[in-house]
Parts: C-alpha cells; sequence; structure tokens
C-alpha cells in the first residue's frame, strides 16, 4: 500500500471518533451542548466556563485525546447571548483545531417556553506532522520530516427550544462543506461533511430532592450515516448525580458528578467498549470541569 494511500487512512481514522463523524464527540454532552450548537448561547441567566477532556480507547497506541473550552452567557439586558469555544482533537501525528465565536437570539413563545436561534463562525485547522510517520515506499521519503498544516472557515446554525423541565434542540455544522488540501494534494478528507445534531431532554421531579433526567441526541451526518445516544441521569439536591447511557453499536457508559454550591461543577463519565476494539483498550475516560458565574440576569 502506498504511504499516501496510508495518509488517507490516518486521517480518516484521525478525524473521527466515530463511523461517519469528523466531530468529536462527549459523553456528557449534555453537558457540554453549546460546542455543538451555537443557540445555547444566552439560554440561561448567567455566564459559564466549562472544560471537557477525553482520553479514548486507553491503552492502544496514539488514542484519540480531545479538549475543548468554552464560555458562553446573556446580554445583561437584551434577549440574546454570546460566547466561544475551542477544541483539539489529536491522534497519532494528525491533529484538528476548532474556533469559534456563537450569537444567539431568544423569544418568549407561551407559558415559560422559549426558542433560542444561533449562529457560529469557525475556523478549522488540520495538521499532519510528517516526523512521526516512517514509511515503507522510499519514493514517499519526502513526506517525512514535513508538517503539513491547512486553515478552513466555516459555520454553524441552531434551534433550541426550551422550557423549566425539557429542551430540545437542532444544529448543523460544518454548514459550508469546505474541501481540505494534504500536502498540497487532494489526499484524505476532500471536503467537510454537514453535521446534524438533534438533542432533547425532559427533567422529572420525582420529589423535591429526587430528579430523573432522560436525554438523547442523534448524529446525522451524509450520506445515511447516523449515531444514537441515549443517557438517564439521576440528580440528588441538585448537587450530585448517576447516570448510564449507551452509544449505538459503540460502546456503553457510566457518569457521575457533583455541584458544589452551584458554581463550580464537576463530571466523569467511563465507556465500556461493547465492539471487538475492547480486547485491545481498557475503555475511554472523560473528564469535565465547569464554572458558573453570579446571574447577571
Amino acid at each position: 500500500m502506498g504511504f499516501k494511500n496510508c495518509i488517507w487512512i490516518i486521517l480518516l481514522l484521525g478525524s473521527m471518533n466515530l463511523k461517519g463523524q469528523q466531530l468529536p464527540q462527549f459523553s456528557q454532552y449534555m453537558f457540554n451542548d453549546f460546542i455543538i450548537n451555537p443557540a445555547i448561547a444566552g439560554v440561561h441567566n448567567y455566564y459559564q466556563i466549562s472544560t471537557n477532556h477525553r482520553f479514548q480507547w486507553v491503552g492502544m497506541a496514539d488514542p484519540p485525546i480531545t479538549n475543548s473550552i468554552s464560555f458562553y452567557g446573556p446580554h445583561s439586558t437584551m434577549n440574546m447571548g454570546f460566547g466561544g469555544s475551542i477544541y483539539t482533537d489529536i491522534t497519532g501525528p494528525t491533529s484538528r483545531t476548532g474556533f469559534s465565536g456563537s450569537y444567539g437570539y431568544n423569544i418568549g413563545l407561551f407559558n415559560d417556553v422559549r426558542l433560542s436561534m444561533g449562529l457560529s463562525f469557525n475556523v478549522l485547522q488540520y495538521r499532519v506532522d510528517g516526523t512521526q510517520l516512517n514509511p515503507k515506499d522510499p519514493s514517499d521519503q519526502f513526506i517525512q520530516g514535513v508538517v503539513s498544516t491547512t486553515y478552513v472557515p466555516d459555520a454553524g446554525a441552531g434551534l433550541y427550544l426550551y422550557g423549566n423541565t425539557f429542551y430540545a434542540g437542532v444544529s448543523v455544522i460544518q454548514l459550508l462543506n469546505n474541501k481540505l488540501q494534504i500536502f498540497d494534494e487532494k489526499t484524505g478528507l476532500s471536503r467537510l461533511k454537514s453535521h446534524v445534531f438533534i438533542t432533547g431532554g425532559y427533567r422529572y421531579e420525582i420529589d423535591p430532592d429526587w430528579i430523573i433526567e432522560p436525554s438523547a441526541i442523534i448524529k446525522l451526518a451524509h450520506p445515511r450515516q447516523y449515531k444514537i445516544e441515549v443517557t438517564a441521569k439521576l440528580e440528588w439536591m441538585q448537587m450530585v448525580w448517576l447516570g448510564i447511557g449507551y452509544r449505538m453499536h459503540e460502546s456503553a457508559n457510566i457518569i457521575a458528578g457533583y455541584n458544589y454550591s452551584d458554581k463550580f461543577y464537576f463530571g466523569y463519565s467511563y465507556d465500556i467498549g461493547i465492539t471487538e476494539l475492547r480486547n485491545y483498550n481498557t475503555g475511554s475516560h472523560e473528564i469535565m470541569i465547569g464554572y458558573k458565574f453570579n446571574a447577571i440576569k
């Protein structure tokens, strides 16, 4: 197999954590929805900063590592919000970094139900470090030692319907379908695919101390590729939570978290593979850390 074909395989694997996806995934998606839906900006009455760190397929050589940080919140007097996020996704010699700025505007519909509409403008950086490659084909030696970096502009849009006990959202990321060029040739991913995310959740109060929250996310990508994740979370005193989840044809997971003084919050998830790949790794770990600023609205 030629080295350029190897690059294609590396880029394909390095740019997706699940089949059909070119974007990072998180098991604690219910706490990380701003990254996939710009309409979340301005939904809450406070600013918050949150980070997610995912270590996938621990035990394998050069497994995917994903880090993200987000900062977003509302305008103090108007029905709008702003925010930004950065994420990096690294797999061996390949990496992807995304920078985004988002704007959301929300309106009241009826009773406590509101609709938020959002736009994001993004810059994606794709990088292949040839110094980490060891080609067997002598004709491809020129790539060894070369670091190729390409930048691509992009955009996203989303809608988010929410009330006191429920939420439902739909968003499109990588809206512009721009092309990628690696090593000045059309190798690897030739075009970014638009991804559609459909999310939903409901908070059911068992009694004043206990709340159960089922949630789901559907990920769609062209052509006819999709993933479904479902999670059920049990929360005590709005302070401690435990949950279980399932990612279709890929893994089951457990989540746990703690909310301190409604300011700091911490979360952890552990994914257990259900495919043959589980024989070659010890699972995936994800850590979430966040901070809520004082309510400003």
